[in-house]
């Protein structure tokens, strides 16, 4: 039973859940200007983990003809057997509509309904029709991904404003050079599993140059949330000095790539850049909660 159980918490991709969940709160804490009432943000935190495993329940279900092609995927629990297929149908539906339970009963309608296109955005737009067609797949399903800020600033606020939309975009910018890296370093994987990601299909030399971009953009777009988000002293130094981290850890996987190292090396600094947009992205929300408690906005 122990066993099934870590089969049934692998099946969500728990790791990609921490990874949401680090945007939800802070946002939250944003949009109230101070900490919402409990009750809200166990609801929204929930509902929210709830709809990502669903999804990434749901994902492991469709590709688990390829999963089982790939070195990083072998170990989930419909290639190891651990799960029928059957299994983990039921289990996906079971988890998605009760995340919408949740979100309902606990938030409000608009935030139940975004959390619902979340769910269908990973399901349906990236996994079902983008990821096996086009190497911008990572771009647009990566939609999905950024959906937790908006349903965090839904359930604050009952609408979504300015704030919201820059924390969007920040997220929609930040998940290709997020991605692209590991998908260079996997290229094997995703080639033997025929799926177009841009590391894989690519050289180093063209995917680096696109991480650099994305990074750049990336950055800047966080920094509109001082103009236009209210945003003070705290979230424009912590994020302002991540961002240039950042920046800088993709232009020196841009040189490695650009200078044709060995590709043992360049797949060492993708992995770093991988590593530390988790960081940079972390450090960003977190400078996002505590903002709110320092100071005043710098503009506005």
């Amino acid at each position: 039973m122990k066993r099934k159980a870590n089969a049934y918490v692998a099946l969500t991709k728990p790791r990609v859940i921490e990874l949401l969940l680090v945007s939800t709160l802070p946002t939250m804490i944003f949009a109230e200007r101070g900490f919402p009432s409990v009750w809200l943000m166990i609801s929204t935190l929930v509902g929210g983990a709830m709809a990502a495993g669903a999804s990434g329940a749901f994902n492991c279900y469709i590709d688990r003809d390829m999963d089982k092609l790939m070195k990083r995927t072998k170990g989930r629990p419909l290639v190891t057997g651990d799960l029928t297929p059957r299994e983990a149908l039921v289990f996906s539906w079971v988890l998605a509509i009760a995340s919408l339970v949740v979100l309902w009963v606990g938030t409000n309608p608009l935030t139940t309904v975004l959390g619902l296109a979340a769910i269908l955005l990973y399901v349906v737009f990236y996994t079902l029709i983008l990821k096996r067609r086009t190497a911008q797949n990572i771009v647009w399903g990566g939609i999905a991904g950024c959906m937790p800020v908006l349903i965090a600033w839904a359930a604050v606020t009952n609408t979504i404003e300015w704030p919201a939309i820059i924390l969007f975009l920040v997220i929609f910018l930040w998940t290709p050079p997020h991605y692209w890296p590991l998908s260079m370093k996997y290229a094997d994987d995703y080639n033997a599993a025929s799926v177009p990601m841009l590391g894989a299909i690519a050289n180093a030399r063209r995917v680096s140059v696109q991480v650099v971009l994305y990074a750049w953009a990336t950055v800047v777009c966080s920094m509109l949330l001082v103009p236009l988000g209210s945003a003070g002293i705290v979230y424009t130094a912590i994020a302002g000095g991540a961002g240039i981290w950042f920046v800088y850890e993709s232009h020196v996987l841009y040189r490695e790539a650009q200078s044709d190292h060995k590709p043992a090396e360049i797949n060492r600094k993708a992995m770093k850049v991988f590593h530390i947009s988790i960081t940079y992205l972390s450090i960003v929300f977190l400078a996002l909660a505590i903002d709110p408690f320092v100071g005043s906005p710098l503009f506005g």
